[in-house]
């Protein structure tokens, strides 16, 4: 739709022409010169208008817009009204962009941009970090003169992108596995996708080595039983040798039955991070019942003191902290020689007259642990020695089971150990798992434990 003051352009030329034309016709030059002055007039302020208005479009930024008159106005306010529009829509559009490029950098995964001839365009961080790379002088690179790796390059080259690539590398933090896998887009250019799956790799050889350590664990109280079973059909057998085998046959039953026990309640701890029921646990109690158990353990091998203040307690489930820290008294018992020195301690550390954390603590004069090991206690069916761990009866998931009860608890397990000299296994409760209790009488005391 013409505006007014573009028709009024187009009337006052139409009327300059018409009196030039009406001038030439009627023989009358110097009207017809005086129109056509009207006529060149007009050209040249358009021409100038026009030659300001490409002068202020070559840099907008620098200037505002220019004055014009006329239709030339209208002009001049459109362009400055449609260069703000589109200012406004750049920066957002460079808004989202920042942000998206932001969102990549802080991604887990890696992500590297390659051009058609396989040069970096852009790559974040963490691929960065995966590859060595500088995310800016490293960028219009060749890849694969970056990426020194025989399998990438074969990767790479060979354009089978279905499947990715694991990649062996070595960095600041030690051996890892990268996932990497190229998606093609555009114009024959590259998406590369990088992960770190190392631990998905570790978790994946323990969950290969627990259903290989479940299977052995079964299977050699099975083929006892077997055996036992065979013999017993095909061979008489007095009353003294049946009891002897029956009660052989006893022992391997229980093992497979303990073992069953503690998968299920290892499988239940996994599967629910928060304790079914919590109350105030008095923990003076606690301790008088842990030392009655491995004083009854021992059978009087050991000497076995326990030290506790009666009026600190702990919020959680009693049925689970008692299956975690016995289990450490009872390890300590089993796995500390006759004559040796156990000391059971429940204590508080203070800061400004209030509790910052509480420990149980075992202390023995035992094997200890080598500190290669310690690292890995706490996995399934992990034993420093196999032999020992099985003569003594245990399963090899008491400490798992333990690890998980505490982390319900958000109590960490600390171990200090030194190989021939014995070890401290050490559980600390944060401030917001404490509680005052009121101290126990003796009478009480005897009666909980």
């Amino acid at each position: 739709m013409i505006s007014v003051s573009w028709r009024l352009t187009f009337i006052l030329l139409l009327v300059a022409l018409a009196a030039a034309g009406g001038a030439w016709l009627g023989g009358y030059p110097g009207a017809m010169a005086a129109a056509l002055l009207v006529l060149i007039g007009a050209v040249l302020r358009d021409s100038l208008a026009l030659s300001r208005l490409i002068r202020w479009l070559k840099a907008p930024d620098a200037a505002p817009a220019p004055n014009g008159t006329g239709a030339w106005a209208e002009v001049f306010y459109r362009a400055s009204r449609q260069l703000r529009l589109w200012t406004v829509r750049l920066r957002y559009e460079e808004s989202k962009l920042q942000r998206f490029i932001e969102a990549l950098q802080v991604s887990p995964n890696g992500v590297i941009l390659l051009d058609e001839n396989n040069q970096i365009d852009w790559c974040n961080a963490t691929a960065a970090q995966h590859f060595g790379l500088d995310a800016q002088r490293d960028l219009r690179q060749h890849a694969v003169h970056l990426i020194r790796n025989p399998e990438f390059v074969a990767y790479l080259q060979a354009q089978q992108f279905h499947e990715p690539l694991q990649m062996h590398r070595a960095g600041a933090r030690g051996q890892f596995t990268l996932s990497v896998q190229v998606f093609p887009y555009g114009d024959q250019q590259k998406l590369l996708l990088t992960q770190d799956v190392t631990q998905m790799e570790r978790t994946e050889a323990m969950r290969r080595d627990f259903v290989a350590n479940v299977s052995h664990e079964i299977k050699t109280p099975l083929t006892v039983l077997g055996g036992f079973i065979e013999t017993m059909r095909d061979m008489p057998l007095d009353g003294a040798q049946r009891l002897r085998v029956l009660d052989m046959m006893q022992t391997q039953s229980d093992r497979m039955r303990h073992l069953v026990d503690d998968l299920l309640v290892l499988a239940r701890l996994e599967g629910d991070p928060y304790p079914p029921t919590e109350q105030i646990i008095d923990m003076g109690a606690m301790m008088a019942q842990y030392k009655n158990e491995a004083l009854a353990l021992s059978g009087e091998r050991h000497r076995i003191s326990a030290d506790a203040r009666t009026d600190l307690g702990v919020r959680g489930n009693p049925q689970e902290l008692h299956s975690a820290l016995s289990n450490l008294v009872s390890n300590a018992v089993r796995y500390t020689p006759e004559g040796g020195t156990i000391r059971l301690e429940w204590d508080a550390v203070f800061e400004d007259a209030q509790p910052k954390y509480a420990e149980f603590s075992v202390t023995d004069t035992g094997i200890g642990i080598a500190a290669e090991h310690i690292p890995r206690l706490t996995e399934r069916f992990y034993r420093v020695d196999r032999g020992r761990s099985r003569e003594s009866g245990g399963t090899g998931l008491g400490l798992a089971i333990a690890k998980h009860v505490l982390l319900r608890h958000q109590a960490e397990l600390l171990v200090h150990s030194t190989p021939g000299k014995g070890s401290r296994f050490v559980v600390r409760f944060p401030a917001a798992r404490l509680a005052t209790v009121a101290p126990l009488t003796r009478s009480e005391a005897l009666q909980a434990a």
